[in-house]
């Protein structure tokens, strides 16, 4: 053993040996323990220490070795203090990770009286060496701008379980992600980045395991470096890191972004009743947030157990370090942050001066990446949508609330609604923001599918083991006029218009929009919303398609389409009222119609029973520039938007605005896959839209740049 570095932090293979180091203030001994495939403990002292770093150096120790810790220290849970050498732990920095945990009471601290005698070694994970040497060839980032990014949120298991195409011993695994036809799907389709649920190695709760259920999601963090082992197909120690690697190369060939859904906020240990697998035995009191006085509990606002503690520097040391790592030895595009406003509260309320978030800013690499929030925890003053710094975007939350609603012709909601068509500025203008802060959504992993939104108006979480208390009861949905599953052919035929509606309105939006896995294949989960436990058919893409699956698969590859070929459909800035000055007659670049064409007057905003509008998208009036400074200009569209249960009758605008229109799309459209014939209007003719119905225009740029 030779003394070796405190940095860097965990276990580091330079090619003929291994460092290790690890963080403990508390701790007054720590034993590095190697451990034997049969089990076989291998205990090294560590007598090194700097700055509270426990390290050493082991020459011909390499990849595939596990290990883990030992912390003699002090217990007091008074004090906030849990150090207990019977508990084998792991390195918090671990590359890799092998086991998983069993839920045996050795994990646990049932007494307050002393630490617990019983040794968890067999029944927690331990940390691998890990190679990080991987041939990257000529990978490079794509670098999707932000006006040209479509995020496809999905989940590695999730997604390639029942492929037909993906060989079986690949299905969920980083190997089956990277499968050929899986990236086929999404390239057809035309996302620009796959956000991946949590992919950091996680804990299987105790709970779920005694129901027979599984942590599905993986929102229960215990390696915030490691890729989830049970995502690997390949059997060996350690080899995750490079199947997780192979993954992020085949994707960037392809033109795909990798976005990674982090949970920084907390960690699988939970409170003072969960159990002890790294951090709660290595340094409780430095690593968790605890309720000032008393210390013995854990200050939790994000509904899990624990909160970590955001004003700790080495806290905020494992999180940069642990960013960085993925950006530049995994190679990740960027990152979605869960329950971000947590990642705030340095002290208490949610600050955006807080100093993660100066960290962020200064970061010379992780500023670079796309930075996603989700704006909310469940602490006092958590909902935070608009109020982060400029660097980020954001999960619309309000936009996703209020498309709903305008679908389903609630009341009052048509002034939010255009809002949010048009970017959101009301949220985001205020801070020199543009439309790429809001990531805009009408589903996503927690909640209900696109086709159940349509189909259910109660959830139905029986499944889950919790009497269906599990879940929000507050959906927005609406479900057509039977609940689940029927034969009813008007019903079918309104939830299937409904399902084109949200999809069209999600990728006409201005900002950045996010398509939920599976929702362009129609997919449903019985109307369970709260599906985190349901590691089976319940969560799985069916990949045995109907025609009207399909169809609907078609619909959203040519509105995303649509999208990609139009810059004034995924403007760069907001509507700023500006006018042409190239085109024949000058026009704003954003006008807002009634359905008998005249022009929308602030008491037409204040009607309750408003449902229906037209909105007029100048392509003319870009006001932006092409890499090589010239002007844009575009096409201009006309989208009519019919939220109410009768058909209402449109008077186009008159020839100023443009003396044809061509119709593009029409959700009530005969063929169910909302194309139309491509029929011309003149100006100032009527055109019906069906009941709950969506009709876009086009017509060609009166001017050249």
């Amino acid at each position: 053993m030779w003394s070796g570095h405190p940095y860097p932090l965990g276990a580091s293979y330079d090619g003929q040996g291994t460092n290790f180091a690890l963080f403990s203030e508390v701790a007054e001994r720590v034993d590095l323990v190697l451990v034997d495939e049969d089990g076989t403990e291998h205990p090294v002292r560590l007598h090194e220490v700097d700055g509270f770093v426990w390290h050493a150096y082991l020459p011909g120790v390499g990849p595939g070795q596990r290990y883990g810790y030992r912390v003699h220290g002090p217990w007091d849970p008074s004090f906030g203090h849990r150090c207990n050498p019977a508990k084998l732990l792991l390195d918090p920095y671990a590359r890799a990770v092998s086991g998983q945990i069993d839920n045996d009471p050795s994990l646990y601290e049932r007494s307050a009286d002393g630490p617990s005698a019983g040794d968890s070694a067999g029944h927690s994970m331990l940390g691998v060496v890990a190679d990080p040497y991987f041939d990257w060839g000529d990978d490079r980032p794509p670098r999707r701008s932000y006006a040209e990014t479509v995020v496809y949120e999905a989940h590695v298991r999730g997604l390639t379980r029942t492929h037909p195409d993906v060989p079986e011993e690949l299905r969920g695994t980083y190997a089956g992600l990277a499968h050929p036809a899986v990236i086929e799907h999404l390239t057809s389709l035309g996302v620009t980045a796959v956000e991946l649920m949590p992919v950091h190695q996680f804990v299987q709760d105790g709970v779920l395991q005694d129901r027979g259920l599984a942590n599905y999601w993986g929102y229960n963090t215990i390696g915030f470096f490691a890729p989830h082992n049970a995502y690997a197909a390949s059997g060996q120690l350690g080899q995750q890191v490079n199947e997780f690697k192979a993954m992020v190369k085949a994707m960037h060939a392809a033109g795909l972004e990798v976005i990674l859904d982090v949970v920084y906020n907390h960690t699988a240990e939970g409170n003072e009743m969960g159990p002890t697998l790294s951090f709660r035995g290595i340094d409780n009191a430095s690593y968790y947030r605890l309720v000032d006085g008393d210390w013995q509990h854990y200050y939790d606002t994000t509904g899990t157990g624990n909160s970590l503690l955001m004003r700790h520097p080495y806290v905020l040391q494992l999180i940069m370090d642990s960013l960085r790592y993925w950006v530049t030895e995994m190679r990740v595009d960027g990152f979605r942050f869960d329950l971000a406003a947590t990642l705030a509260r340095q002290f208490h309320e949610v600050d955006r001066l807080s100093a993660f978030f100066d960290l962020i800013q200064q970061d010379p690499v992780i500023s670079r990446v796309k930075l996603i929030a989700e704006p909310w925890d469940v602490g006092e003053g958590g909902y935070q949508v608009g109020n982060f710094p400029p660097l980020w975007s954001e999960w619309n939350g309000k936009y996703r609330d209020v498309v709903r609603d305008f679908w389903r012709a609630e009341p009052g909601s048509l002034g939010e609604f255009a809002s949010r068509l048009t970017g959101s500025s009301d949220l985001y203008q205020h801070s020199r923001r543009r439309p790429r802060a809001s990531v805009n959504f009408v589903t996503a992993h927690d909640g209900f599918t696109l086709r159940d939104l349509v189909s259910y108006n109660d959830k139905h979480n029986e499944a889950n083991g919790e009497e269906n208390r599990d879940g929000e009861s507050t959906n927005r949905s609406w479900n057509c006029g039977a609940e689940g599953d029927t034969r009813d052919p008007a019903v079918l035929e309104l939830r299937a218009r409904q399902q084109r509606n949200l999809l069209a309105t999600l990728l006409l939006s201005q900002g950045i929009p996010m398509l939920s896995h599976g929702d362009e294949l129609g997919r449903t989960q019985g109307g369970n919303n709260n599906a985190y436990c349901q590691d089976n058919e319940v969560s799985w893409i069916d990949w045995e398609l109907t025609d009207e699956q399909r169809a609907l698969t078609d619909f959203t590859r040519r509105l995303i389409a649509l999208r990609a070929d139009h810059p004034v459909l995924r403007r760069r800035r907001f509507f700023r009222g500006e006018t042409a000055t190239n085109a024949e007659q000058p026009l704003a670049d954003l006008v807002w119609f009634r359905p008998d064409a005249r022009e929308m007057a602030d008491r037409d905003w204040q009607r309750g029973d408003a449902h229906s509008i037209g909105m007029f998208l100048n392509g003319d009036a870009i006001a932006e520039r092409d890499a090589h400074g010239g002007r844009l200009v575009d096409d201009s569209f006309l989208l009519l938007l019919n939220g109410y249960w009768e058909a209402v009758d449109f008077r186009l605008p008159d020839d100023a605005y443009g003396e044809r229109w061509t119709t593009l799309v029409d959700t009530a459209a005969a063929d169910a896959d909302g194309v139309p014939d491509e029929r011309e209007h003149k100006a100032g003719t009527r055109l019906r839209l069906e009941p709950r119905s969506l009709v876009l225009l086009t017509r060609p740029a009166h001017g050249t740049a």
